[in-house]
Protein backbone atom coordinates (compact mmCIF):
# COMPACT_ATOMS: atom_id res chain seq x y z
CA UNK A 1 0.00 0.00 0.00
CA UNK A 2 1.22 3.51 -0.83
CA UNK A 3 0.97 6.60 1.32
CA UNK A 4 0.43 10.14 0.19
CA UNK A 5 3.96 11.62 0.20
CA UNK A 6 2.64 15.02 1.24
CA UNK A 7 1.55 13.66 4.59
CA UNK A 8 4.12 10.94 5.28
CA UNK A 9 1.24 8.63 6.13
CA UNK A 10 0.39 10.55 9.29
CA UNK A 11 -2.77 12.32 8.13
CA UNK A 12 -5.49 12.73 10.72
CA UNK A 13 -9.03 11.93 9.72
CA UNK A 14 -10.56 9.69 7.13
CA UNK A 15 -8.43 8.03 4.47
CA UNK A 16 -9.54 7.06 0.97
CA UNK A 17 -7.97 4.05 -0.73
CA UNK A 18 -7.83 4.43 -4.51
CA UNK A 19 -7.15 1.27 -6.53
CA UNK A 20 -5.48 2.19 -9.84
CA UNK A 21 -5.06 -0.13 -12.82
CA UNK A 22 -4.54 0.07 -16.59
CA UNK A 23 -4.36 -2.25 -19.58
CA UNK A 24 -6.71 -5.03 -18.50
CA UNK A 25 -7.53 -5.54 -22.22
CA UNK A 26 -10.83 -7.36 -21.79
CA UNK A 27 -11.36 -9.59 -24.84
CA UNK A 28 -14.50 -11.47 -23.87
CA UNK A 29 -12.96 -14.15 -21.67
CA UNK A 30 -15.00 -14.26 -18.49
CA UNK A 31 -13.64 -14.74 -14.97
CA UNK A 32 -10.21 -13.13 -14.47
CA UNK A 33 -11.49 -9.57 -14.65
CA UNK A 34 -14.35 -10.32 -12.26
CA UNK A 35 -11.79 -11.72 -9.80
CA UNK A 36 -9.73 -8.54 -10.11
CA UNK A 37 -12.80 -6.40 -9.39
CA UNK A 38 -13.70 -8.56 -6.39
CA UNK A 39 -10.22 -8.00 -4.93
CA UNK A 40 -10.48 -4.26 -5.57
CA UNK A 41 -13.86 -4.19 -3.82
CA UNK A 42 -12.30 -5.74 -0.70
CA UNK A 43 -9.37 -3.33 -0.53
CA UNK A 44 -10.41 0.02 -1.99
CA UNK A 45 -12.96 2.83 -1.76
CA UNK A 46 -12.57 4.04 -5.37
CA UNK A 47 -11.40 2.37 -8.60
CA UNK A 48 -9.47 4.39 -11.20
CA UNK A 49 -8.73 2.86 -14.63
CA UNK A 50 -6.03 4.39 -16.85
CA UNK A 51 -7.16 3.16 -20.25
CA UNK A 52 -7.21 0.02 -22.39
CA UNK A 53 -10.27 -1.43 -20.74
CA UNK A 54 -10.67 -3.64 -23.84
CA UNK A 55 -8.57 -5.10 -26.65
CA UNK A 56 -10.35 -3.37 -29.56
CA UNK A 57 -12.95 -0.98 -28.15
CA UNK A 58 -15.87 -2.84 -29.71
CA UNK A 59 -19.35 -2.39 -28.28
CA UNK A 60 -19.64 -6.11 -27.48
CA UNK A 61 -16.37 -6.09 -25.56
CA UNK A 62 -17.41 -3.05 -23.54
CA UNK A 63 -20.76 -4.61 -22.70
CA UNK A 64 -18.91 -7.70 -21.48
CA UNK A 65 -16.51 -5.50 -19.48
CA UNK A 66 -19.48 -3.85 -17.78
CA UNK A 67 -21.03 -7.23 -16.99
CA UNK A 68 -17.80 -8.31 -15.30
CA UNK A 69 -18.26 -5.35 -12.94
CA UNK A 70 -21.44 -6.86 -11.47
CA UNK A 71 -21.11 -6.70 -7.70
CA UNK A 72 -18.57 -3.88 -7.79
CA UNK A 73 -20.36 -1.15 -5.85
CA UNK A 74 -17.47 1.34 -5.68
CA UNK A 75 -17.25 4.65 -7.57
CA UNK A 76 -15.28 4.11 -10.79
CA UNK A 77 -13.41 6.80 -12.76
CA UNK A 78 -11.57 6.11 -16.00
CA UNK A 79 -9.88 7.40 -19.14
CA UNK A 80 -9.81 5.57 -22.45
CA UNK A 81 -6.65 4.08 -24.00
CA UNK A 82 -5.45 3.50 -27.54
CA UNK A 83 -6.97 -0.01 -27.65
CA UNK A 84 -10.35 1.46 -26.70
CA UNK A 85 -10.15 3.68 -29.80
CA UNK A 86 -9.26 0.87 -32.21
CA UNK A 87 -12.78 0.08 -33.52
CA UNK A 88 -13.60 3.79 -33.91
CA UNK A 89 -16.65 3.40 -31.66
CA UNK A 90 -15.65 5.85 -28.96
CA UNK A 91 -19.04 7.54 -28.70
CA UNK A 92 -20.86 4.22 -28.47
CA UNK A 93 -18.59 2.65 -25.88
CA UNK A 94 -18.45 5.86 -23.84
CA UNK A 95 -22.24 5.83 -23.59
CA UNK A 96 -22.17 2.21 -22.37
CA UNK A 97 -19.55 2.97 -19.72
CA UNK A 98 -21.35 6.08 -18.50
CA UNK A 99 -24.59 4.12 -18.46
CA UNK A 100 -22.94 1.78 -15.95
CA UNK A 101 -22.10 4.83 -13.81
CA UNK A 102 -18.43 5.02 -14.71
CA UNK A 103 -17.11 8.60 -14.66
CA UNK A 104 -15.25 8.87 -17.95
CA UNK A 105 -12.75 11.74 -18.12
CA UNK A 106 -11.55 13.34 -21.35
CA UNK A 107 -10.11 16.72 -20.47
CA UNK A 108 -12.38 17.22 -17.49
CA UNK A 109 -12.42 16.39 -13.81
CA UNK A 110 -14.52 14.88 -11.06
CA UNK A 111 -14.58 14.85 -7.27
CA UNK A 112 -15.12 11.48 -5.61
CA UNK A 113 -15.11 11.10 -1.83
CA UNK A 114 -13.51 14.54 -1.62
CA UNK A 115 -10.60 13.50 -3.88
CA UNK A 116 -10.12 15.33 -7.18
CA UNK A 117 -9.40 13.43 -10.39
CA UNK A 118 -8.24 15.10 -13.61
CA UNK A 119 -8.01 12.93 -16.69
CA UNK A 120 -7.23 12.67 -20.39
CA UNK A 121 -5.97 9.90 -22.64
CA UNK A 122 -2.79 11.72 -23.64
CA UNK A 123 -0.81 10.91 -26.76
CA UNK A 124 2.67 10.25 -28.14
CA UNK A 125 5.27 12.63 -29.51
CA UNK A 126 8.47 11.97 -27.60
CA UNK A 127 10.35 13.66 -24.81
CA UNK A 128 12.57 16.63 -24.12
CA UNK A 129 14.80 17.84 -26.95
CA UNK A 130 13.72 14.86 -29.05
CA UNK A 131 10.03 15.76 -28.97
CA UNK A 132 8.62 15.65 -32.50
CA UNK A 133 8.00 19.12 -33.96
CA UNK A 134 5.16 20.26 -36.21
CA UNK A 135 7.18 20.34 -39.43
CA UNK A 136 7.02 18.66 -42.81
CA UNK A 137 4.22 16.49 -44.09
CA UNK A 138 0.66 17.10 -43.01
CA UNK A 139 0.46 13.73 -41.24
CA UNK A 140 3.38 14.69 -38.96
CA UNK A 141 1.74 18.00 -38.14
CA UNK A 142 -1.51 16.20 -37.31
CA UNK A 143 0.35 13.78 -35.03
CA UNK A 144 1.99 16.65 -33.15
CA UNK A 145 -1.29 18.56 -32.94
CA UNK A 146 -3.00 15.52 -31.37
CA UNK A 147 -0.41 15.56 -28.58
CA UNK A 148 -0.83 19.29 -28.06
CA UNK A 149 -4.61 18.93 -27.95
CA UNK A 150 -4.34 16.28 -25.23
CA UNK A 151 -2.01 18.49 -23.21
CA UNK A 152 -4.56 21.31 -23.44
CA UNK A 153 -7.29 18.93 -22.25
CA UNK A 154 -5.20 18.03 -19.21
CA UNK A 155 -4.50 21.71 -18.52
CA UNK A 156 -8.23 22.47 -18.57
CA UNK A 157 -8.96 19.55 -16.26
CA UNK A 158 -6.35 20.59 -13.70
CA UNK A 159 -6.89 24.35 -13.68
CA UNK A 160 -10.61 23.88 -13.00
CA UNK A 161 -10.09 21.35 -10.21
CA UNK A 162 -10.15 22.96 -6.76
CA UNK A 163 -9.69 20.09 -4.30
CA UNK A 164 -6.87 19.74 -1.81
CA UNK A 165 -6.00 16.26 -3.10
CA UNK A 166 -5.56 15.97 -6.87
CA UNK A 167 -4.78 12.83 -8.86
CA UNK A 168 -4.07 12.75 -12.60
CA UNK A 169 -5.18 9.84 -14.78
CA UNK A 170 -3.59 9.35 -18.22
CA UNK A 171 -3.04 6.46 -20.58
CA UNK A 172 0.15 7.75 -22.20
CA UNK A 173 3.25 8.58 -20.14
CA UNK A 174 4.30 12.17 -19.37
CA UNK A 175 7.91 11.19 -18.57
CA UNK A 176 10.35 8.67 -20.12
CA UNK A 177 11.48 7.22 -16.76
CA UNK A 178 8.37 5.02 -16.46
CA UNK A 179 9.02 3.64 -19.96
CA UNK A 180 12.47 2.25 -19.21
CA UNK A 181 12.44 -1.41 -20.16
CA UNK A 182 10.57 -0.80 -23.41
CA UNK A 183 12.61 -0.46 -26.62
CA UNK A 184 13.78 3.15 -26.79
CA UNK A 185 12.77 3.29 -30.45
CA UNK A 186 9.08 3.22 -29.46
CA UNK A 187 9.25 5.81 -26.66
CA UNK A 188 7.75 8.52 -28.95
CA UNK A 189 4.65 6.32 -29.35
CA UNK A 190 4.26 5.69 -25.61
CA UNK A 191 4.01 9.26 -24.37
CA UNK A 192 5.19 12.84 -24.56
CA UNK A 193 6.64 15.50 -22.29
CA UNK A 194 4.02 17.89 -23.70
CA UNK A 195 1.83 16.51 -20.91
CA UNK A 196 4.26 17.83 -18.26
CA UNK A 197 3.55 21.60 -18.14
CA UNK A 198 -0.05 21.23 -16.90
CA UNK A 199 1.06 18.83 -14.17
CA UNK A 200 3.97 20.90 -12.89
CA UNK A 201 2.14 24.23 -13.34
CA UNK A 202 -1.15 23.38 -11.62
CA UNK A 203 0.10 20.64 -9.32
CA UNK A 204 -0.96 17.10 -8.46
CA UNK A 205 -0.33 14.63 -5.68
CA UNK A 206 0.36 11.80 -8.12
CA UNK A 207 0.06 10.88 -11.80
CA UNK A 208 -0.94 7.43 -13.03
CA UNK A 209 -0.67 6.04 -16.56
CA UNK A 210 -0.51 2.73 -18.40
CA UNK A 211 0.30 1.74 -22.01
CA UNK A 212 3.91 0.64 -21.37
CA UNK A 213 3.49 -3.02 -20.43
CA UNK A 214 7.17 -3.69 -19.76
CA UNK A 215 8.23 -0.26 -18.60
CA UNK A 216 9.20 0.82 -15.08
CA UNK A 217 6.82 1.24 -12.15
CA UNK A 218 7.59 4.80 -11.08
CA UNK A 219 9.41 8.07 -11.64
CA UNK A 220 8.98 11.80 -11.01
CA UNK A 221 8.27 14.89 -13.06
CA UNK A 222 10.93 17.63 -13.12
CA UNK A 223 8.77 19.42 -10.52
CA UNK A 224 8.82 16.41 -8.20
CA UNK A 225 5.35 14.93 -8.74
CA UNK A 226 5.39 11.11 -8.46
CA UNK A 227 4.39 9.26 -11.64
CA UNK A 228 3.31 5.61 -11.61
CA UNK A 229 2.99 3.18 -14.50
CA UNK A 230 0.01 1.00 -13.52
CA UNK A 231 -0.15 -1.33 -16.54
CA UNK A 232 -1.57 -4.50 -14.99
CA UNK A 233 1.05 -6.84 -16.46
CA UNK A 234 3.88 -4.64 -15.13
CA UNK A 235 2.34 -4.53 -11.66
CA UNK A 236 1.92 -8.32 -11.64
CA UNK A 237 5.68 -8.62 -12.14
CA UNK A 238 6.76 -5.87 -9.75
CA UNK A 239 4.30 -5.88 -6.84
CA UNK A 240 2.59 -9.23 -7.33
CA UNK A 241 -0.92 -8.07 -8.23
CA UNK A 242 -2.49 -6.15 -11.12
CA UNK A 243 -3.45 -2.91 -9.35
CA UNK A 244 -1.87 -0.34 -7.06
CA UNK A 245 -3.45 1.12 -3.93
CA UNK A 246 -2.86 4.83 -3.34
CA UNK A 247 -4.07 6.19 -0.01
CA UNK A 248 -5.05 9.86 0.27
CA UNK A 249 -6.66 12.06 2.93
CA UNK A 250 -10.33 12.88 2.39
CA UNK A 251 -11.19 16.09 4.27
CA UNK A 252 -14.82 16.16 3.16
CA UNK A 253 -17.67 13.93 4.24
CA UNK A 254 -18.74 11.07 1.96
CA UNK A 255 -20.78 12.26 -1.00
CA UNK A 256 -21.80 11.12 -4.46
CA UNK A 257 -19.31 11.77 -7.29
CA UNK A 258 -19.85 14.91 -9.31
CA UNK A 259 -20.38 14.89 -13.02
CA UNK A 260 -17.27 15.74 -15.09
CA UNK A 261 -16.99 19.38 -15.99
CA UNK A 262 -14.81 21.42 -18.27
CA UNK A 263 -14.41 25.01 -19.25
Amino acid sequence: MNENPRTGGQTAGRQIRVAVVADVHFDGIRGPLRELFAEVRREADVLAICGDLTTHGEEGQVRGFVEEMNGLDLPVVAVLGNHDHDADQVDEISAILRGRGIILLDGDNAVIEGVGFAGATGFGGGFGRRTLGAFGEKIYKEFVQAGMDEALKLETALKTLHTETRLVLLHYAPIPETLVGEPEQIFPFLGTSRLLPPIDTYGADAVFHGHAHIGSPEGRTPGGTPVFNVASMLLEKTIGRPFRIWTVPAPERRRAPTSPRAE
